[in-house]
């Protein structure tokens, strides 16, 4: 029997290349025989350059850039021929910054900029940007100031290019500007957000990042004031940009600032992988990740791989720490076997320090209804 493990990580717990390992161990306790591929995957945010590269093998480019508070760090993006694959997480993300650093008006995407800068200057003829994971909300003007754009108040000020200056900005002097002419620019993320409003990148992710209401609302007004700023200036409109919101906007910013298109992390991520091909090759594919909820509906690994599945009429299960999917919601997956780690007796304390035991359990019981049911 061909089976395909290919899910996401469970945050907290196990590492998506875990999740492989463990799903494999419980399969082989029931099929020994089983011939198994495994793909560990992210959906565009934090660990997307390693899930890549375990399978492109691309060659990693270590350079030292600047973090969201503009301190030296060293980093990597991965090359391969003429196409550059840089997570905006390795030089921008939240989780390179402690807790009481955390706050999005005063970082910025300059970093990320650097890394695109420092693979343009060694021939990189197209980039995809994974942009999950951000500690900013700077509407990419981090990222467009390392890459040759100025931005000025109304007594023209040069800017320090963070989110508390967003709603300062009367001008952007581009004459020093990167051109991003012959350049295919990808930006990669599962986030629908729209650059501001209540549905936008500061209401929508500000607070997980440090800010608190005052601070959010005066964020929102920054994105309001960079958008009229961009469509005088620019003539584009960035206000509709479906993903515009994400990494605090740095959707939106690429869009205007590197002549980026977005797209869905995990369609890309199965494309570059060849997922497809895998997919019709197995019998039963098995995905996961820590949290089925109403976001795995939105775009994330599960939801990416059960399309696939389904278009190519191969069987799929789905493993996961906890569930909080109502019985209405859970249709969308029909038939697909899903197996939460957390269910009665079990608290998610004891399903986070105990998930390898208890993955193992339930990949058991995939294979075994599988065998019941689907056989």
């Amino acid at each position: 029997m061909k089976i395909l493990i290919i899910p996401d990580k469970f945050k907290g717990s196990l590492s998506s290349t875990q999740v492989c390992d463990v799903i494999e161990k419980g399969i082989m306790n029931i099929l020994p025989e089983s011939e198994i591929t495994k793909i560990p995957l992210a959906d565009g945010g934090e660990e997307s350059l390693e899930s890549l590269e375990a399978q492109l093998k691309f060659e990693r480019v270590y350079l030292k850039v600047h973090d969201s508070l503009n301190r030296p760090i060293e980093t990597f993006y991965g090359v391969q021929n003429n196409i550059a694959y840089i997570e905006l997480a390795k030089a921008t993300g939240l989780q390179l910054l402690r807790e009481t650093e955390r706050n999005p008006n005063f970082t910025s995407s300059f970093g990320t900029g650097e890394m695109i800068l420092h693979a343009l200057n060694n021939g990189a003829k197209k980039i995809y940007l994974f942009v999950g994971g951000s500690s900013t909300n700077d509407a990419g003007i981090g990222l467009a100031n390392a890459l040759g754009y100025v931005f000025y108040d109304d007594k023209d000020v040069v800017l320090e290019p963070i989110g508390a200056n967003l709603s300062k900005i009367k001008r952007i002097d581009n004459s020093s500007a990167i051109s991003f002419e012959n350049i295919e620019f990808n930006v990669l993320t599962d986030v629908k957000n729209m650059l501001f409003g209540k549905n936008g990148a500061a209401y929508t992710f500000a607070e997980q990042k440090g800010a608190d209401n005052q601070e959010v609302t005066e964020l929102d007004n920054g994105l309001i004031n960079i958008s009229n700023i961009i469509k005088t200036e620019f003539n584009v409109d960035v206000s509709k940009l479906e993903g515009g919101g994400a990494a605090g906007g740095v959707g939106a910013g690429a869009v205007v600032f590197c002549n980026a298109k977005i797209s869905s992390g995990i369609d890309t991520i199965l494309n570059l992988l060849n997922v497809d091909e895998k997919i019709l090759q197995s019998d039963l594919v098995i995905t996961g990740e820590g949290k089925l909820d109403s976001q795995t509906l939105e775009g994330k690994v599960v939801n990416g791989v059960m399309r696939r599945c389904r278009k190519l009429k191969t069987s799929f299960s789905i493993v996961c720490g906890q569930n909080t999917l109502t019985e209405s919601e859970l249709v969308n997956f029909f038939p697909a076997i899903i197996k939460p780690i957390k269910k009665k007796g079990i608290t998610k304390e004891d399903a986070i320090n105990n998930a390898e035991y208890y993955l193992e359990k339930r990949s058991e019981e995939v294979i075994n209804d599988y065998l019941k049911y689907f056989v």
